[in-house]
């Protein structure tokens, strides 16, 4: 709201200073700061009414210490990241950007689904919370929305040298176009993505039905949707998986956010595009704002959630900062870069299938159900083992940063 107030002034009345508006840097630097002063004096308020009307969290003894602790301790504090990230977006981001709509959608769409979970525990002391399969049909419902707006909408486009050859199922939207640097570039439609550590890194979704012909191309979004559907219900729920110790994952969350904001602005941006050689997106750069927001808010968070925990964050938060990171990859093209960027959320949600299935083949075959860990998810055998949980989640931030210092290499290192 305030990009385009003074992008009016600016033109209207040549007022000074309001030009700073139209610089992407000053405005991701104002969603930062702002997102942070939200979470700090919104979140110390928002703890003090939990407290007052006693929403505090319910745990299980489950013999892992520090923990009977926490009874009580205020929850649904996802509220204040979801006002952290929403607030700045919409005061300093472009709304006319359908990235910007559908990064606003998916975080107030997940955002509730947690909220209802996180009310159905508390309110109405169901320890079981919202049904799976109400989950799974909210996070069904934002895959479809995202991967439609994704595929048909006429603004998500991409943008490529005109000399480069390109593949059939591409569909040229406009014509050649010169950039400052004399590079010409050509807008099209496309469902290409970016392959990590390859060459030629680009792989199209609509190469997987050319074996249907010519004419299968139309019916590529039968393919993307689903897959756009499988990546925003892991990554939310791998987010959730990990929210299991003090700052686990706002500090992942944030480390993840800040890389995907650096992936949005080279993508966004024709020159280091072309400097890089990667795919050029155009509008993407707008997700520099948001990325900044998203950062800010979980660093504001960790404030209050960091351990000792004042408040945790409850599906509220959990479900709706992997569903955001999910959909910010896939806007920008960075989907099959999940695994690594976010490798502590991909191995906490593999460390309870191995468990689990590993449990229940074991006790078909042997009488008795077998563990590969002590607990799961990972960090809880960590602790099972007698590890400090502010060493562990220490720990699990420095990978956090190895791994996304290896999700921007990518960009040299084909």
């Amino acid at each position: 709201m305030l990009y385009h107030l003074f992008n009016y002034l600016d033109a209207a009345y040549d007022i000074p200073g309001a030009g700073l508006f139209r610089y992407l840097s000053f405005r991701a630097a104002m969603a930062i700061i702002l997102s942070l002063v939200i979470g700090l004096l919104f979140g110390k308020r928002l703890i003090a009414i939990l407290h007052k009307k006693q929403v505090g969290e319910t745990v299980r003894d489950l013999g892992l210490e520090g923990q009977i602790q926490k009874q009580g301790t205020p929850t649904m504090g996802g509220l204040i990241i979801i006002a952290s990230i929403v607030i700045p977006t919409l005061l300093f981001a472009d709304l006319r950007s359908i990235y910007i709509q559908l990064m606003l959608v998916s975080t107030l769409w997940l955002g509730a689904i947690g909220f209802l979970d996180d009310y159905i525990k508390v309110f109405q002391k169901n320890k079981k919370g919202l049904a799976g399969k109400f989950k799974v049909i909210g996070q069904v419902g934002i895959g479809i929305l995202v991967g439609s707006a994704l595929y048909f909408h006429p603004d998500v486009r991409i943008k490529e040298k005109a000399d480069k050859q390109f593949n059939q199922n591409i569909e040229v939207i406009s014509e050649q176009e010169s950039s400052t640097n004399g590079t010409d570039w050509v807008s099209v439609k496309s469902t290409r993505t970016t392959i990590p550590f390859i060459k030629n890194n680009e792989f199209d979704y609509a190469w997987l039905i050319s074996w249907a012909g010519e004419g299968a191309k139309k019916y590529a979004w039968l393919l993307f949707i689903p897959i756009v559907i499988f990546i925003v219900t892991a990554v939310s729920n791998g987010a959730n998986i990990t929210d299991g110790l003090d700052g686990l994952a706002t500090g992942t969350s944030a480390i993840i956010g800040l890389t995907l904001a650096l992936l949005a602005y080279v993508s966004g941006n024709y020159i280091l595009a072309d400097y890089l050689d990667i795919m050029y997106i155009p509008e993407s750069g707008e997700l520099v704002v948001f990325g900044g927001a998203f950062t800010g808010a979980c660093i504001g968070f960790l404030w209050y959630n960091s351990y000792p925990a004042q408040v945790f964050m409850g599906d509220t938060g959990s479900l709706a900062l992997g569903g955001v990171i999910a959909v910010f990859a896939i806007a920008i093209r960075k989907e099959l870069l999940i695994p690594v960027l976010c490798g502590i959320f991909l191995v906490e949600n593999l460390s309870v299938m191995l468990q689990v299935s590993y449990f229940k083949y074991t006790r078909k075959k042997y009488g008795e159900g077998r563990r590969i860990l002590l607990m799961s998810p990972l960090h809880h055998h960590y602790q099972k083992k007698g590890m400090h949980e502010s060493k562990i989640v220490a720990r699990f931030w420095i990978i956090g940063v190895m791994l996304a210092v290896l999700a921007v290499v990518t960009l040299k290192v084909r």
